[in-house]
């Protein structure tokens, strides 16, 4: 796990005492601001229940992943199948839940491996792409491009090949979920690289929804603030637990919410995306890397 980069801690700490308040920010952000759930584009026809979902969740050893593997099988989920490139970390997870978890090994950056998935799992109806990396580095101050190539390696390219992949059978109530952040939207020049990479997974979750719409796929992107996970162990501010946002996700499903929101930074960037674009440019160009 490297380390939160100086620039980010900055922002952390920033944020700790930023008091900003946007009289219309419940309304710019269609809910509630204060660690809450919110959503956009929610007039979706199509939705995702639960009950009938054959889900394969990818980077489902730890954090987010392993939680989302957890809430489906309670919410009645017939069969997950839980996915990581060490399979041995989900080896409880299927003694926990003979006969509804399958486990896998998958490295999304593979194509092989992911050709072996697809093979496999013949079934899935829900892909979760959960994996992801940050590298914590900004754009001109790396000391190469090692870290940049491997964010889009997994963040995007690997998200774009599980899509392709499987989009073919999820048909009817199938759905596609993407975990991005909400600095897909805006930059934090401290994390400028993860920012770029989580930009194109946007980008890419809204040309696969548009190609998928005809087939009645919902594809859902997920924008939280940061979560508390290995990831973002660093980070000095609030932080929405893995629980919380794989609630929303799964109430988003049901919803048939084309973007699920969680935590105030969450609210408080697209509040501020939505009323002052740049000049939530020029905060956040505060926080640079080293």
């Amino acid at each position: 796990m490297i380390a939160c980069a100086p620039g980010c801690q900055n922002f952390a700490l920033g944020w700790l005492k930023r008091k900003v308040v946007f009289e219309d920010v419940e309304a710019a952000c269609h809910g509630p601001s204060i660690h809450a759930e919110f959503d956009r584009h929610a007039s979706h026809e199509d939705t995702m229940k639960i009950q009938n979902a054959i889900a394969l969740v990818t980077g489902a050893n730890r954090g987010l992943g392993r939680e989302l593997v957890q809430q489906l099988l309670a919410a009645g989920a017939p069969k997950v199948y839980a996915s990581a490139r060490d399979v041995g970390a989900l080896a409880d997870l299927a003694k926990a839940h003979p006969g509804r978890v399958e486990t896998l090994t998958l490295d999304i950056t593979r194509g092989d491996q992911i050709a072996a998935a697809k093979a496999r799992c013949t079934d899935v109806n829900l892909l979760v792409n959960n994996a992801g990396i940050n590298r914590s580095k900004g754009l001109l101050a790396a000391d190469s491009l090692e870290h940049a190539q491997a964010e889009v390696a997994t963040n995007y390219l690997g998200t774009l090949a599980m899509c392709r992949a499987f989009a073919p059978q999820l048909t009817g109530e199938g759905a596609i979920v993407n975990v991005l952040s909400i600095l897909a939207k805006v930059t934090l020049p401290a994390m400028g690289s993860l920012c770029a990479s989580k930009a194109a997974g946007l980008r890419l979750t809204e040309g696969v929804r548009a190609e998928l719409a005809a087939r009645g796929t919902l594809v859902v992107a997920v924008m939280t603030g940061p979560v508390d996970t290995d990831m973002s162990r660093d980070f000095a501010g609030p932080k929405s637990s893995p629980a919380e946002v794989a609630k929303a996700v799964l109430a988003g499903l049901e919803r048939g919410d084309e973007e699920v929101y969680l935590g105030d930074m969450a609210a408080w960037i697209n509040a501020a995306m939505a009323q002052d674009p740049k000049g939530i440019e020029r905060e956040m160009a505060k926080y640079l890397p080293g």
